[in-house]
């Protein structure tokens, strides 16, 4: 297993990620992400002539939101797949690609800076915390998403107990380690905390994710995802469709009508900058 963490390696692995699942992403998982979009906005306080960063904003879902109540928001992300797809969907939006461990903006630029389940991305989260910090507004608030951990995440369970049962769970292990395991409340906080944020809170955001299959979980992690996608394209030939299979019959239980409800969840994190 790899774990010597280089942050170059990391970004690298992540960049690399994003530019293939650029094109997929919109039809697939973020049809999870996009759960979380509407709390992370109200926790956020984002209203009419809020200017606001939307971090790792991918194909642009909460820089829309944003705009759509009024805000004046600004999309950034460091994969050029992923800002052509927010571009191409929201023309008259702005987008600035670039790095969340080194924002082009000045200080005290924003009310508001947001990431939905970007944040985990980012080789060091603690610089791309202070980086918030700094271009934020004294009172303005950093708000983000992160999933959760597998164990608390019924789709990330039902496929991993799949490929344990039929696959190797350790096929991926030459990935170079995540930046940030951001699963929990409490991995959350000194997060905040160490920035300089002085009011922060953290909590879980529970949410249904509606698939008509659930083959369709499988399909949206391999397409729309990096480290997962990993692991379900290094699994040995031939066993994707008995994992595909046992995801099906273990997903039983979430059927609702004529598709699946999956039960997902997210940790839901703001930190307020000093001053007034």
């Amino acid at each position: 297993m790899n774990t010597t963490f280089e942050p170059e390696s990391v970004r690298a692995f992540e960049h690399a990620g994003w530019q293939r699942a650029a094109a997929g992403y919109d039809a697939t998982f973020a049809r999870a992400t996009a759960q979380f979009v509407e709390v992370l906005l109200d926790a956020a306080g984002v209203t009419e002539g809020s200017r606001v960063l939307d971090l790792c904003c991918g194909t642009g879902l909460v820089t829309a939101a944003a705009a759509c109540r009024g805000a004046m928001p600004t999309g950034l992300d460091f994969s050029s797949a992923m800002l052509a797809e927010a571009r191409r969907n929201h023309p008259h939006l702005h987008f600035d690609e670039g790095e969340a461990e080194e924002l082009p903006y000045p200080d005290r630029s924003f009310d508001a800076v947001l990431a939905n389940l970007g944040i985990h991305h980012v080789p060091r989260p603690d610089k791309a915390v202070g980086e918030a910090l700094r271009v934020l507004r004294p009172g303005g608030r950093l708000t983000f998403t992160s999933w959760a951990a597998p164990a608390d995440n019924v789709a990330w369970r039902l496929l991993f107990d799949a490929i344990r049962a039929h696959g190797d769970i350790e096929a991926a292990a030459n990935a170079p380690p995540s930046g940030g395991n951001l699963g929990t409340s409490e991995a959350v906080l000194p997060l905040l905390q160490n920035a300089g944020f002085a009011v922060c809170r953290a909590a879980s955001v529970h949410r249904e994710w509606l698939v008509k299959e659930p083959r369709d979980i499988v399909v949206a992690l391999a397409r729309g995802t990096v480290r997962t996608a990993a692991l379900i394209a290094a699994q040995p030939a031939g066993v994707r469709p008995v994992i595909e299979a046992a995801v099906a019959e273990a997903a039983a239980s979430y059927r609702r009508g004529d598709g699946f409800a999956v039960p997902i969840v997210s940790i839901l994190a703001y930190g307020v900058k000093p001053g007034a």
